[in-house]
């Protein structure tokens, strides 16, 4: 019976569409564009359809769970939303939990592995969404860790956390919520694990496991 929102990064018309996507919108602290088209590995697979995929597989797992499930796009083939959009569908559906899938796109050498992003507080704009999200993340840090052969991150972060607060959905939500950066598509070990559809069932899994520990922990 809990609210789960899922939200697959970018989306896949987003890179043939920079005048809309790069719209700016009011992100809690600053003005941000609107979304941006995402990473992809060397090989081509593109983070919109990652992110999508992985969103689906967690959706269905959830939704066998008993969870109501809410998805901010239903397609890999649109526009953004943008990303004040994307928190006002959590916060609208009164979400009990609120995941943003990602895959990084970091080109330096031997940048790899995943990390948390937890919000920062925006003063009067996400107050009550920081304890919460602080306890989300570390739920979905610590079941990804177990659930995956994806290491923590080296380059972001301490023990896979970071707290940002720059991100218009961490600054804008009212629900707690967290970003997910599953891996860095632009390393090839951490590419190669992003591309099978194997491992993105291992994700679905392991994200379910920790939004679960969230939510039946209270």
């Amino acid at each position: 019976g809990k609210v789960v929102v899922i939200d697959p990064g970018h989306d896949g018309g987003n890179a043939s569409h920079p005048d809309l996507i790069s719209r700016q919108v009011w992100a809690g602290n600053r003005w941000k564009d609107c979304d941006t088209a995402g990473a992809e590995t060397h090989g081509g697979y593109e983070e919109p359809a990652y992110t999508f995929d992985v969103a689906r597989r967690l959706a269905r797992r959830l939704r066998q769970l008993g969870a109501h499930v809410v998805l901010t796009r239903t397609t890999n083939s649109g526009v953004g939303p943008c990303i004040d959009r994307r928190a006002g569908i959590g916060n609208r559906a009164h979400a009990d939990a609120a995941i943003s899938i990602h895959a990084d796109g970091n080109d330096a050498a031997g940048a790899r592995g995943f990390h948390v992003i937890r919000p920062l507080l925006v003063p009067g704009v996400n107050d009550v969404a920081i304890a919460p999200s602080k306890r989300l993340a570390f739920a979905v840090r610590n079941a990804f860790r177990r659930g995956t052969p994806m290491p923590v991150s080296n380059y972001a972060g301490t023990g896979g956390i970071v707290a940002r607060d720059d991100l218009g959905g961490l600054n804008l939500t009212v629900v707690p919520k967290v970003f997910i950066e599953t891996g860095n598509m632009r390393d090839a070990r951490d590419a190669a694990l992003l591309s099978r559809g194997a491992f993105r069932a291992r994700e679905a899994r392991a994200l379910a496991a920790g939004l679960t520990l969230f939510l039946v922990s209270g």
